[in-house]
């Protein structure tokens, strides 16, 4: 799932790429994935595009003062062709195309999205608040708001495990399952730990670990093409996605606790005291 920083590296990219250019037309190939009708998608034709804008996991393209909110949701991607091609766009299970964008220099870019779960959403608006997900966002991790207090505040009363809490996009926008499990093994934190137990020294250390991981990913993936983020993304990260590696900060076995659709990974020794979280939603919660 692309997260803040795949999704801020992409808006960069559209902000060199896209910015500037007029808006030849656009096909919508899976209906779906629309989630708007006023103005229509075809008010864009002729228009040009201003400003490009992230707002959490939401991609912002402001053409002409009508906003194209994009949200790749889990299996979601922008691919960018500096010459799209000339044949009409066809759907298939080899490329599941959802939306192509044409610009007036032959350039622009496919919305595609794999598998059977369809979360792509694309919005038309006259104002990017219009859309829920927008309007429901918590404060941004790299805006220069989103202090230590701020973070204390977050936390503070909140008798929920910390993991769950940081994907929250109503809490804190942006981090999902991937950078989550970066954090939290950053910060040495359990998962599992209740949020409102946090002390002061382990609130400093929670965001530290958030604001400098989510950096550290912006900056890897700064100047990258829209086709090689994925592959950044997956290199950087040092306990999600890495079952039975080594840790790299300890050497421990890094463990997994699964879930009915997702999977959390990390590493007992820096994280849980050297106790291993038993792998199922009814454990007991380690602090």
């Amino acid at each position: 799932m692309p997260e803040l920083p795949e999704v801020e590296a992409l808006t960069s990219f559209l902000r060199e790429r896209a910015v500037g250019r007029v808006v030849a037309r656009v096909d919508v190939l899976a209906i779906s994935a629309l989630k708007t009708y006023d103005p229509p998608i075809t008010a864009l034709g002729g228009l040009t595009i201003t400003a490009a804008a992230r707002h959490g996991k939401f991609i912002d393209l402001d053409v002409d003062g009508v906003h194209l909110v994009i949200h790749l949701a889990r299996a979601g991607w922008l691919r960018w062709h500096d010459e799209l091609p000339a044949k009409p766009a066809r759907p298939s299970a080899k490329n599941p195309l959802a939306l192509r964008l044409h610009l007036d220099d032959g350039s622009g870019f496919d919305l595609t999205e794999a598998g059977t779960k369809k979360g792509l959403a694309v919005y038309v608006v006259r104002d990017p608040s219009d859309v829920p997900g927008i309007a429901a966002l918590g404060p941004d991790p790299l805006d220069d708001a989103f202090t230590v207090d701020a973070l204390r505040e977050i936390v503070g009363g909140k008798r929920t495990q910390i993991k769950g809490l940081l994907r929250d996009q109503k809490v804190v926008a942006g981090i999902g399952n991937a950078y989550s499990d970066e954090v939290l093994h950053a910060a040495r934190t359990s998962p599992f730990k209740i949020a409102a137990t946090l002390d002061d020294t382990e609130v400093a250390a929670l965001h530290d670990a958030i604001v400098t991981t989510l950096r550290d990913a912006v900056e890897r993936s700064r100047g990258l093409e829209a086709r090689n983020l994925k592959g950044e993304k997956k290199t950087g990260l040092r306990v999600h996605g890495r079952t039975g590696e080594k840790c790299p900060v300890c050497g421990d076995t890094v463990r997994e606790v699964s879930f009915a659709d997702s999977s959390l990974q990390y590493c007992p020794t820096c994280q849980t005291g050297g106790k291993p979280l038993a792998d199922r939603r009814l454990s007991r919660l380690l602090k």
